[in-house]
């Protein structure tokens, strides 16, 4: 049997069409793996900063896409945890080795090992994808396929950030970007009742912003009103950190949430003097992804989604390019 799929064979400019139609044939779970027939995958900045070459090709063909929402087809040897029938989801953190030191510490966003799907694994952008049990995400949640598919990346990157910012109840919060991650953080901030302030250029993501119930919108480089306890950056722009760092308070916490962000000019000491820390989000582990989900069910988290046929990823990928995505962008398999 044979199956469709997308294929990025060369790194280039999306506007050049980086990705191409193919048929492969159907892969075969083998040990602890699983066949999902893909139902929806999201579009993630990280898609594109493979495909445009932000980050370097560890697997030359692939099949972008690492927000997978699929019915499981078929289990490989050694699977009890998930059985044929069950809706499942995959996230980008793919597979860890389980033995290395970040491993053993609960770190495994940090294992040395680690696959990525749609990085070095085969991701969604087909009608088939291969993953790993023991990674999967069995959804129970009542929503449909596309409303699911930004919460596996999207969604738990951006509670991940939320937690390293050490963002508390009632705090003032700073969203820098407000894409598909922001326009879920903001919902899981306005749970734990923080006051949160947007700052982003596009007048439409300003719009939605308002619409989550923001305190306030502004520009990126804009001063709030009020000084922040932490701000999360969304967007994979280095000049931002200087803003963001100028605008919250001493103890604060700035955490750069972007697999890929531009160069970070020179910074001034006095910007991270009194104490102010920035950090990174490196992945996420499994326990995020399900703890997160659990989150967004009780919530409940409601995803806007701009849905596409899986054909004009493309197309999505420089609208996503352009800012033009209002909230997140979901291809739909047909």
């Amino acid at each position: 049997m044979r199956m469709r799929a997308l294929l990025l064979r060369e790194q280039k400019p999306v506007e050049e069409g980086p990705l191409s139609f193919a048929e492969l044939p159907l892969p075969e779970p083998g040990p602890g793996q699983i066949l999902i027939r893909v139902l929806a995958c999201g579009v993630c900045h990280t898609d594109l900063h493979i495909a445009e070459g932000d980050l370097p090709l560890r697997k030359s063909p692939l099949v972008l896409g690492h927000q997978v929402v699929g019915e499981v087809m078929e289990v490989g040897p050694g699977v009890s945890r998930l059985e044929k029938g069950q809706r499942v989801g995959l996230a980008w953190l793919g597979w860890t080795c389980g033995t290395c030191k970040f491993c053993q510490k609960g770190q495994e966003n940090l294992c040395p090992n680690a696959q990525f799907t749609g990085y070095t694994l085969d991701g969604g952008f087909a009608e088939y994808v291969l993953g790993y049990a023991d990674f999967a995400y069995p959804l129970n949640l009542p929503l449909p396929p596309e409303k699911i598919a930004p919460l596996l990346c999207a969604g738990i990157i951006g509670f991940r950030a939320l937690r390293l910012s050490g963002i508390e109840p009632g705090g003032k919060l700073g969203l820098y970007g407000f894409g598909a991650s922001a326009h879920l953080a903001i919902q899981v901030a306005g749970y734990w009742n923080c006051d949160v302030y947007v700052f982003t250029r596009s007048q439409e993501h300003k719009d939605l912003a308002w619409e989550l119930g923001a305190k306030w919108v502004g520009n990126p480089t804009d001063r709030p009103p009020d000084e922040l306890d932490a701000a999360v950056i969304f967007a994979p722009a280095g000049p931002i950190v200087h803003e963001a760092l100028r605008s919250i308070r001493p103890g604060g916490t700035v955490v750069a949430a972007g697999i890929h962000m531009s160069p970070i000019p020179e910074t001034p000491y006095h910007l991270i003097y009194g104490e102010r820390v920035l950090r990174t989000v490196a992945n996420a582990t499994s326990r995020d992804g399900l703890e997160f989900l659990e989150l967004a069910a009780a919530i409940p988290v409601e995803p806007n989604v701009e849905v596409y046929p899986w054909r004009e990823a493309n197309t999505v990928l420089s609208s996503l390019k352009a800012g033009k995505i209002r909230g997140s962008a979901v291809l739909i398999m047909d």
